[in-house]
This record gives C-alpha cells, sequence and structure tokens, in this order.
C-alpha cells in the first residue's frame, strides 16, 4: 500500500506544492496550497495516486455503484477513482450558489457512491455532494480524497479514506497573520468564484 510520503512525492515532483498566501475553496486562507490539479497532468502519476486510494477503499471494506465528485476540482480524480473501481462517475456542479446534478446526469434510488474530492480542507463541497446524493435517494458509501489537510478533523458522518493526512493550518480571513504582515499577495488558486 502507498504510504503518505510516497504520495507527498509526487505532489513535489509534480510542484503541486505552492507556498504563498492562498485563499481556499473554503474561503479560509493559508500559506501552503495542494494543487492537485498539476499532479493530474501526467496520467501515469494520476493512476497511481488513484489505484493507490482505491486499494485503500477495497482494504476499508467499501462497497459502491458510482462515483461522484464536486466540479471542477474533483472531476479528473472522479474520472480516475471510477476507472479504476470499473464503476460508472458522474460529477456535481454549481448551479445559483447551490450543486446539483446537470448534464442529463441521474441515478437509480439505492445507488451507493464515493464521493471523491481532490483536497479536503473544512470539506464544504463534500458534504453538499453527500447532501444532494441522500436528497436523491442514493446512499455514500465513502469520502475519498487525495489529500485531507484537516489531518482526520473533518467527519462526513461516513467512511473518510484519504492518501494524505495532514494538518495544514488556515485562517479565517479577519485573523489572517499574512494579510496582517502585508506581504505577500493574496492568491486564490482553487475553480470557486467568489464576490469581492
Amino acid at each position: 500500500m502507498m504510504t503518505t510520503e510516497e504520495a507527498l512525492e509526487y505532489y513535489r515532483k509534480s510542484g503541486a506544492i505552492l507556498k504563498g498566501h492562498f485563499r481556499l475553496t473554503s474561503g479560509r486562507h493559508a500559506d501552503t496550497y495542494m494543487q492537485s490539479a498539476k499532479v493530474f497532468v501526467d496520467p501515469a502519476c494520476s493512476e497511481k495516486l488513484c489505484a493507490a486510494l482505491v486499494e485503500k477503499l477495497n482494504a476499508a471494506g467499501v462497497e459502491a455503484d458510482m462515483v461522484i465528485s464536486p466540479a471542477i476540482g474533483g472531476i479528473l480524480m472522479g474520472y480516475e477513482v471510477a476507472r479504476q473501481m470499473g464503476k460508472p462517475n458522474i460529477f456535481a456542479e454549481r448551479e445559483n450558489g447551490e450543486m446539483t446534478l446537470r448534464r442529463g446526469f441521474s441515478f437509480p434510488a439505492g445507488t451507493r457512491f464515493v464521493v471523491t474530492e481532490d483536497v479536503v480542507t473544512t470539506g464544504g463541497s463534500v458534504k453538499e455532494v453527500v447532501a444532494l446524493v441522500q436528497r436523491l435517494g442514493g446512499k455514500v458509501a465513502a469520502v475519498a480524497s487525495l489529500v485531507d489537510r484537516s489531518n482526520g478533523k473533518v467527519d462526513f458522518g461516513v467512511k473518510f479514506v484519504n492518501l494524505i493526512s495532514m494538518d495544514i493550518v488556515s485562517y479565517e480571513p479577519d485573523d489572517c497573520p499574512l494579510c496582517k504582515e502585508g506581504k505577500l499577495e493574496l492568491v486564490k488558486p482553487g475553480s470557486r468564484v467568489f464576490a469581492k
């Protein structure tokens, strides 16, 4: 089974561990950003990471019928995890600020899902997808991520499987020491658009 250090090495080699002053998808600020999109530039690298994640899901006894991810960060990962599992894959996306299924995606009631997300900080997007699946009559067997920035603090109410669990400190904007120092420009590298 792939170790945390081996998984981190893929992030290092791809230049996916960024240092600076970042606004996370959650709205919080941090000095470290895990840019998984850079890992997914290399299909062989993403294949190995997702295969290791599926191995951990199997070892945890997770049984699922489909994979679903929040757009946009989780789409590539969701596809590769689904391919490794031999299961169908769909994604949820925001419409009028709410996670929904579009593009003709649907599933029968009782369908068991693995919800995938590349990086979890507060788990907000994942929780929205879990709620969407449940509202539409599905069941969530597990949540799977490449990186858990909360170091196990986020609770989804189901099994949570990840390759890298670390405690990367993040701050509410009003408490951010980087903002107070004013030396580094605030960068928003993720996909969610925020009001100014």
